[in-house]
């Protein structure tokens, strides 16, 4: 058996109580698991201070010395904290704090016993302290030997029976000391030797004890590599296994439909961006091959449009056409949009969502399996099973990145060849993001608006400026304008948030009691909502009072003003997209951030950035370097489809371009992945769909 797939509980030190810590709380099994848990940071080792050196900023220090005594302290109910009082024989003395884990410490740490104490000093009282310190017997430690020290993540679970970084550093120790053989190479030479890669052996030991810096980043180098060149290569492959194993419809005409609908019901002329996109769409629709296509454009840069007219053209050959969207807002939103573009058009066009029930529900299957329903409108209650067409031959999927690849695919089995696919993101994506995330896809861009529009000016406002700002919303209002004004909505402390919206309401009723108001939140009946958002876009009301519900969902062009409160809760990219509901008139529109004054760095980078541009790219790779891949449409997410475990996609670009031009060149080489040249390659991508990383997200 290969001894990285050993069972952790048998590496000395661990056992079952630690084997089932490590594995509940860090996710770690195996050997394997143990040696892939990446150290965060690493810290120089080999000095040794005095107390009488040490000062509250000092980032992290060691000192060697002995425990005086320990003291107690209550601190309510079942919490208290322990205090070993320490000193290193000048006659100073500092205290070590535990306010988790104490009794183990009482337990574990003998009074006069010399120790090597390590950790982030602060003062209290006028005296040093250290909390939580790493604490190692004084002679079993060679300082000079330390040199950088790894630090890993532990929970709080975990410090409390003793399961600290430090702890966890000793295991790894012990794991390398076990692993007596080189660890076998995944990357021929080949590739690594022109790209001057550190074997793997060499990177995982250094990566977790490495001699100085750069032995450090060369090992993260290789490592990192190796992950996204999996990642490329496992995506590349699968695009070409369905390129090759699948042939797509051809849409040989463009008919009727599609002409009435362009010379007699266009509402404006199109862009030149979206003439081009149009025409890619309708050469890979008329290769023969399967078309997998990423259509990227701003908020209002016509995107719906454009998949409308390819779905005509798939109409005009016979074929169904179907739109998924990720929310029952958004669904109904296509719907209606879709409807109002074809007006009288003789096009059955449905919405089939987890609210469409009983006979109507019923109603919409049948008219798929028959053919009559034309195009069909829904969440993901469009791939369910029960749902069958007559002839499904084009897929336009908004927002990709609420879909897993493995969902879209199971579209695919609702036609005899899997239909053509269009995925349309209103959150422009960085392009190492797009390589990794969408790297099956060929991609179009809209990167211009329709004739017309005016950028929105933004502008940052403290929230003691309210009155100014309230006169220039009753201006807008006066000169026949509409406003937004939007309040943070967040999920955790929704109770809190809500009852922010309503005090909000009631106050700006009495701040503005010349002007009509409507209130939108995602708590209401969709009825409910539906009726107030009405009202607004009717004109009945100047202003609409909301949370981030409207991000997607309304379009009214007469309003003019968004207002967004609390703009340090939210994410560049929700900014970006609440500022996309104004601006879509011929008049000019503004967009105000209210804040606090206490603002921390990246969100004063935030606030900047939004008032600096409206170029969505530029917003979204701000995005990306702020906050990290998982939080691309402002809602924090528990990461990407895949985790990756070293690799960070937002500040490894170079790696990422340079991973993909190394599998790209071993799938020309070998699209039927059977070379023996490559067999290595093969064999460690099979290996590692088999763990329990999200492959199905990726493939």
């Amino acid at each position: 058996m290969n001894i990285l797939g050993q069972d952790i509980m048998y590496l000395p030190g661990v056992g079952p109580n630690r084997k089932k810590m490590l594995s509940q709380e860090l996710g770690i099994e195996t050997y394997g698991d143990l040696l892939e848990y990446f150290p965060y940071k690493h810290v120089d080792r080999s000095k040794v201070y005095s107390i009488r050196e040490l000062t509250g900023d000092m980032p992290f220090v060691q000192v060697v010395g002995h425990i005086l005594s320990f003291e107690t302290f209550q601190m309510g109910p079942r919490k208290e904290r322990v205090v070993a009082h320490f000193t290193d024989g000048s006659g100073r003395v500092m205290d070590l704090v535990w306010f988790n884990g104490g009794k183990y410490a009482m337990r574990q740490y003998k009074v006069g016993q010399q120790y090597l104490v390590f950790g982030r000093p602060s003062v209290f009282n006028s005296r040093i302290q250290v909390q939580h310190p790493d604490i190692d017997d004084a002679d079993k430690v060679d300082v000079t030997a330390m040199g950088m020290a790894p630090y890993y993540h532990t929970t709080e679970k975990m410090k409390k029976t003793g399961m600290t970084s430090r702890a966890v550093e000793r295991l790894v120790r012990t794991l390398l000391s076990v692993l007596k053989t080189p660890l076998p190479e995944t990357i021929p030479a080949f590739i690594s030797g022109p790209l001057h890669l550190m074997e793997r052996d060499e990177a995982l030991r250094a990566i977790h004890f490495p001699q100085d810096a750069r032995q450090l980043e060369r090992a993260r180098v290789r490592l990192k590599f190796e992950e996204l060149f999996f990642v490329q290569l496992n995506i590349l492959r699968y695009a070409s296994d369905q390129r090759r194993k699948y042939r797509g419809y051809i849409f040989s005409r463009v008919g009727e439909t599609f002409n009435n609908f362009y010379h007699n019901h266009l509402p404006f002329q199109l862009t030149e961006a979206q003439k081009r996109v149009i025409r890619e769409i309708r050469r890979d629709t008329c290769s023969g091959r399967q078309m997998n296509r990423l259509l990227q454009g701003d908020v209002g840069s016509g995107k719906t449009l454009v998949a409308l007219m390819s779905m005509l053209i798939a109409l005009d050959n016979g074929f169904q056409a179907c739109i998924m969207a990720p929310t029952e807002i958004l669904a109904e939103q296509h719907l209606q949009t879709i409807r109002d573009f074809l007006g009288n058009m003789p096009v059955r066009v449905e919405l089939l969502t987890g609210v469409v029930k009983g006979r109507k529900r019923q109603q919409v299957l049948d008219g798929l399996l028959t053919g009559e329903v034309q195009i069909l409108v829904g969440t993901h209650a469009v791939i369910e099973d029960t749902v069958q067409f007559s002839r499904l031959g084009m897929v336009v999927v908004d927002e990709q990145h609420r879909f897993g690849v493995a969902q879209r695919a199971k579209l695919w089995a609702k036609s005899e060849n899997p239909p053509h696919v269009l995925v349309m993101t209103a959150t422009p994506i960085p392009r190492t993001l797009a390589m990794t995330l969408y790297g099956d896809l060929d991609v179009s861009v809209i990167d211009e608006l329709p004739p017309g529009r005016k950028p929105v000016q933004t502008t940052h406002v403290y929230d003691n400026r309210m009155v100014s700002l309230y006169d220039g919303i009753r201006q807008q209002i006066r000169q026949g304008r509409q406003v937004y004004i939007v309040f943070p909505l967040i999920e955790e402390s929704a109770k809190m948030d809500l009852k922010n919206l309503e005090d909000g309401f009631a106050t700006l009723r009495q701040v503005f009691p010349e002007f009509r108001m409507s209130k939108v939140h995602g708590r209401m009946k969709p009825s409910e909502k539906e009726q107030e958002m009405q009202r607004f876009v009717s004109g009945e009301t100047q202003i609409l009072v909301a949370t981030t519900v409207i991000e997607v969902g309304v379009n009214v062009p007469n309003a003019s003003v968004m207002v967004i409160l609390d703009a340090q809760r939210f994410g560049l990219s929700q900014l970006h997209q609440l500022r996309g509901r104004v601006g879509r008139g011929a008049d000019q529109s503004y967009c105000i951030l209210v804040t606090t004054y206490k603002l921390s760095e990246d969100t004063r980078k935030r606030i900047d950035i939004m008032c600096e541009t409206n170029d969505g790219f530029r917003i979204a790779e701000a995005d990306l370097k702020l906050r990290g891949p998982g939080d691309l449409e402002g809602t924090q997410q528990s990461g990407m489809a895949f985790d990756l475990k070293i690799a960070d996609i937002a500040r490894d670009g170079q790696l990422v371009q340079m991973a993909r031009d190394e599998a790209q060149r071993v799938i020309d080489e070998d699209p039927t992945c059977s070379a023996d040249k490559y067999r290595l390659l093969w064999n460690r991508l099979r290996e590692l769909k088999k763990t329990n990383v999200n492959w199905g997200a990726i493939s």
